[in-house]
């Protein structure tokens, strides 16, 4: 329940249909990532993945377009926070400390949410599986893109910037992807696949954004 102008009203909860279908879908998730995590991505087709829930393939292409919009169903939520975060950062707050901040702070809420679809281990297994499958790499570097894209344009927004002449927001948000990007390589090829290393590895390159690579690079 929840005051509304002062009446209490009921907050609406889904319906049995909808919480089928949420369980469907969550179910094909956590067979598809279960398989792709044991058999690889080439190895598993749709018919398995539908066979592993019960379903029919044609069950599952009332969900996913396919093997690749399955495995990317957990990162897009991810994603979705990240955006959220950077919109609801502080108007004053530094662009550069505002993309630090929307991303490192989402980082337990996005576990949270992750957790109620399928194991955080098993996520955090399967992109070593994206990072060694060309075909979900390349897939994945293009939603990279796109979200690079969108975010680039949500930080023009806040600093009143036109994106398009100004080239400060894009440059600003692909050096943070970059140093995202480089924290994930490091990560997939580590022995450590815990939330907790990549989390470090993350901060540890965003710390290092700004004052130190605008300084000398030379050692005395």
């Amino acid at each position: 329940m929840e005051p509304v102008g002062g009446v209490v009203t009921a907050v609406p909860r889904p319906g049995l249909r909808e919480l089928k279908k949420q369980r469907t879908r969550d179910a094909l998730v956590r067979a598809a990532l279960e398989l792709f995590a044991t058999r690889g991505y080439d190895g598993t087709t749709v018919d398995d993945i539908a066979d592993a829930v019960g379903v029919s393939q044609r069950t599952f292409f009332r969900y996913f377009a396919g093997k690749e919009d399955v495995a990317f169903h957990v990162p897009r939520l991810a994603e979705s926070r990240v955006v959220e975060a950077v919109r609801a950062r502080p108007p004053g707050e530094p662009p550069l400390e505002a993309l630090r901040r929307a991303v490192l702070g989402t980082w337990d809420g996005i576990t949270e949410a992750v957790e109620q679809i399928v194991p955080v281990e098993l996520h955090m297994r399967v992109y070593r599986v994206i990072e060694s499958t060309p075909a979900l790499l390349a897939a994945h570097l293009r939603r990279s893109t796109e979200l690079e894209e969108q975010l680039a344009r949500i930080v023009a927004e806040r600093e009143g910037l036109d994106v398009d002449t100004d080239p400060r927001p894009r440059l600003l948000v692909a050096a943070v992807a970059g140093a995202i990007r480089v924290a994930e390589r490091l990560w997939s090829a580590g022995d450590d696949l815990s939330v907790t290393a990549m989390r470090d590895l993350t901060t540890r390159y965003l710390d290092r954004l700004g004052p130190d690579l605008a300084g000398n690079w030379r050692t005395r």
